[in-house]
């Protein structure tokens, strides 16, 4: 996997305030994301599972080696830790669009936190966002969950340099949509086709009814699909969102979740598989008593 730099933290756990010490000390050799050959990086800093949990530094301009030196505390108790595990995310800022994700960096296990009377520092990789190197083009898609209704909206708004599919240097894509519960297949839907475009614009929403109480369970499985009306259609690319996934598909998530009532428009690079090997949602069960409302 590529990396995108270092990001240097340190931990500490104070058993007297019952919470998790998180310095964000500094990153190291960020990647240029901008024309003016540098980044606008900060970094989002959550405790996972639990999305509540969730805090952010400053901005640094055109900084590739940026010094953060912010303390942030998270409220959990000394047996809930060892239950938890921290992501750091790494955003360049951009004024005119949604931030590009940087890369990551995820520290599973937290056991050293439990004991240890002082701080701990930590220099870990910080992993690119995406290590495909193919060019599969971008997907524009909003997110909407109105609670009280248990409505959850996809709104699937543009594409932008789709793959090449047909002999006429061209494409037929549409967008199919899975709604999976506790990872088996629920429900899909999908958008119209649009004929011979490489960045088609949709502005079509798609609607799935998702409880409050299942909101946690759910994800979503997006393909991009080239419609054919002689042979059999074929995958352009995919993503995924939701709060089991590594990446920009859980931060888009939890953004929505923090945001009830808000659509929260997220670009998303499109890639040949699902990151973390979930199965193909061909082949997953139905499963008609995931979302039940009780």
């Amino acid at each position: 996997m590529e990396t995108a730099g270092k990001l240097h933290f340190a931990l500490r756990y104070d058993k007297e305030i019952e919470g998790l010490v998180v310095k964000v000390l500094e990153a190291r050799e960020l990647p240029i994301k901008d024309v003016s050959g540098s980044s606008d990086p900060y970094v989002k800093v959550y405790l996972l599972p639990d999305r509540k949990k969730k805090y952010q530094t400053k901005v640094h301009r055109k900084n590739l080696n940026p010094i953060f030196n912010e303390t942030f505390i998270f409220s959990v108790s000394h047996d809930d830790l060892r239950e938890r595990y921290l992501q750091f995310s790494v955003y360049d800022f951009d004024r005119f669009s949604r931030h590009d994700l940087i890369g990551q960096v995820v520290l599973r296990d937290l056991t050293d936190c439990t004991d240890f009377k002082h701080e701990i520092e930590y220099t870990m990789d910080i992993m690119c966002a995406t290590q495909d190197k193919v060019n599969l083009g971008e997907l524009m898609l909003s997110l909407c969950y109105l609670p009280t209704a248990g409505r959850l909206t996809l709104t699937v708004i543009k594409a932008r340099n789709l793959k090449k599919m047909d002999i006429t240097g061209s494409s037929d894509p549409y967008v199919k949509v899975y709604l999976l519960c506790q990872g088996k297949r629920i429900k899909k839907k999908k958008t119209s086709v649009k004929k011979g475009c490489l960045s088609p614009v949709y502005n079509e929403a798609l609607v799935f009814d998702v409880p409050a109480e299942n909101v946690e369970d759910v994800s979503l499985i997006i393909k991009v699909i080239d419609y054919d009306r002689i042979g059999s259609n074929e995958l352009m690319g995919c993503t995924a969102i939701g709060a089991s996934f590594i990446g920009i598909g859980r931060d888009h998530w939890l953004e929505m979740l923090d945001n009830p009532r808000k659509p929260v428009a997220q670009w998303y690079t499109l890639t040949e598989t699902i990151a973390g090997h979930i199965p193909s949602a061909e082949q997953l069960p139905i499963s008609l008593s995931c979302l039940t409302r009780r």
